[in-house]
């Protein structure tokens, strides 16, 4: 009987829908809404090869590193892969005694030069890292470390007209910016860097520094102001060394979008300009507008014109006492649009970066990341053929649990719903599904003296539904916009009994909240003990509001 029901679940649950979009930001109509991505792809960089965009964002602690992802008109967007699998250079990222939340790679610079792509990254305890690939999607080079100091931030490469390079960056606490001399190969920096911008007046909270030529002028691009209330800077000068002129370009205006600011700066084949930047949007992280630009008197104008007259208009202040800075340059400041004509490019499909997963494949798909570097030999997608099989390590909670395997909610509000066998678990272990962030929730089995509960933990309890008497439990997670989690779990695919009241998510370890799959065992005394097999994971948006 048993058996017939596995049977019956399997096949019930693998007819459900796949992902059905509920925020798209390409309205089929030549114009596009923001966000274009309404998912956490943080601190934004972007660049244009022939006739595709690419985009990559920072990753913190989350593996594989750096996530790449393709556009062929800057409005849809899908994954192509990562630049980097994990990071071995401090044991923290194992997440063994200590844990690199919140840390490892911040804000990237993706360039084009000779041939290659190039990213760059921080790390904040290590330094400044890059690697190089003939192709996007990989494979991409062993990083290597450009600058091994601490707490510098956003580093981004320049490559002049006479192929001399240069990599510019900020440091840690937002500013000042420094500019470095780099070997040819980009590997290294030549000298001790010259401080070439700072206002803690005008431009406090400086950062993401991206460095572009135009029309013989050197332009900094750096946002300013903090990540929920800040603004865009514009920085120029005739001289890559400066002094820098600088005006304020972008800011919230009489719209909803907090923070409009760090991003890339791309145009079009045909000379179209666009700006592409995030938005801090609570506990689903930092989503992605796209900004149209047009120049006025060689100056860049992002966005929309802001009809207020106060702040329409930016004048700035008597510079800092220390400020290492050109002239202010008073004039208007864009707002962010809401909607908008479309770059000026050949339409293609409809795209939305990849979510659900059936778990057929022999590898990951690329949509997923481990909560820290994986612990290669303890996940598997071949030792049962069509599952995801998690052997769960020892930990002390979720939070301490290696090989969570995560991924960037897109949506406003959605489900994610597994199908979960517990056939191999044993005493001690939980296994099941969860929102991870520093507040994590999850809802799944755990084994005490042979029996498996159904279970509901929190930060701040724990609940216990019923004795779960068959292998199968489908578990489910939904996160309405008021940014809460709700959880319920099915025995038979159709009714769901909730468990539970709603929890809040937050936004922690500068990321959004993101579901995830998790198996760890709490006995102390086991290198790892019992094993959980997730059928597929799907994924189903709630609401197209926002």
């Amino acid at each position: 009987m048993k058996t017939m029901l596995a049977f019956a679940l399997v096949l019930l649950f693998a007819l459900l829908p796949v992902r059905l979009p509920a925020w798209q930001s390409d309205l089929g109509n030549g114009s596009y809404q923001n966000p274009v991505l309404f998912a956490d792809y943080s601190d934004p960089d972007v660049i244009r090869v022939g006739g595709d965009f690419y985009l990559v964002a920072s990753s913190f602690a989350f593996m594989p590193g750096i996530p790449v992802l393709k556009s062929t008109d800057l409005v849809n967007w899908t994954i192509i892969g990562h630049v980097f699998p994990r990071l071995d250079i401090d044991p923290a990222y194992n997440l063994g005694d200590t844990n690199r939340y919140g840390r490892g790679c911040w804000a990237p610079a993706i360039r084009y030069h000779d041939g290659r792509f190039y990213v760059y990254f921080p790390t904040p305890d290590e330094g400044i890292f890059m690697t190089s690939a003939v192709k996007p999607e990989g494979p991409w080079d062993p990083i290597t470390c450009v600058l091994p100091k601490a707490r510098l931030e956003d580093p981004c490469p320049f490559w002049d007209d006479d192929g001399s390079a240069y990599l510019i960056h900020s440091v840690l606490g937002a500013g000042p910016l420094y500019l470095h001399k780099l070997s040819s190969d980009g590997k290294s920096v030549l000298d001790a860097g010259k401080l070439i911008a700072r206002d803690s007046r005008n431009l406090h909270t400086l950062e993401g520094p991206k460095l572009y030529k135009r029309h013989g002028w050197y332009y900094i691009f750096a946002p300013c102001g903090g990540v929920s209330g800040g603004t865009q800077a514009v920085l120029r000068s005739t001289n890559i060394y400066g002094p820098y002129d600088f005006k304020i370009v972008l800011s919230r205006g009489t719209t909803a979008i907090n923070g409009p600011h760090q991003g890339g700066y791309v145009e079009t084949p045909s000379g179209q300009s666009w700006f592409l930047h995030f938005q801090s949007r609570g506990a689903l992280g930092r989503i992605i507008h796209l900004e149209p630009v047009t120049w006025v008197d060689d100056w860049p104008v992002m966005g929309e014109p802001n009809p207020d007259p106060v702040t329409g208009w930016w004048k700035p202040a008597t510079p800092a006492r220390d400020a290492v800075i050109g002239q202010g340059i008073a004039g208007p400041v864009g707002q962010p649009v809401l909607t908008h004509a479309k770059p000026d490019v050949a339409p293609g499909p409809i795209m939305i970066p990849q979510t659900s997963d059936e778990f057929n494949s022999a590898t990951l798909g690329l949509q997923w990341e481990w909560n820290h570097n994986p612990v290669d030999n303890a996940w598997s997608l071949t030792d049962r053929a069509g599952f995801l099989r998690l052997t769960a390590h020892t930990a002390t909670d979720l939070l301490t649990a290696r090989n969570t395997l995560t991924q960037i909610a897109a949506d406003p509000a959605f489900t994610a719903t597994t199908l979960l066998d517990t056939h191999r678990m044993v005493d001690r272990e939980s296994a099941g599904l969860c929102m991870l962030c520093n507040q994590a929730s999850w809802i799944g089995i755990r084994q005490v003296d042979g029996r498996k509960l159904i279970t509901l933990h929190t930060a701040n309890s724990e609940s216990m539904g019923d004795e779960l008497t068959q292998d199968l439990i489908q578990l489910r997670v939904t996160i309405a916009p008021d940014e809460t989690a709700s959880y319920a779990y099915s025995l038979d695919g159709t009714t769901f009994t909730p468990l539970g009241s709603p929890v809040k998510i937050v936004f922690s370890w500068w990321k959004g909240a993101r579901p995830g799959l998790f198996a760890f065992n709490t006995d102390g005394m086991l290198l790892s003990g019992g094993e959980a097999d997730f059928d597929w994971f799907h994924y189903q948006p709630v609401s197209a509001t926002h």
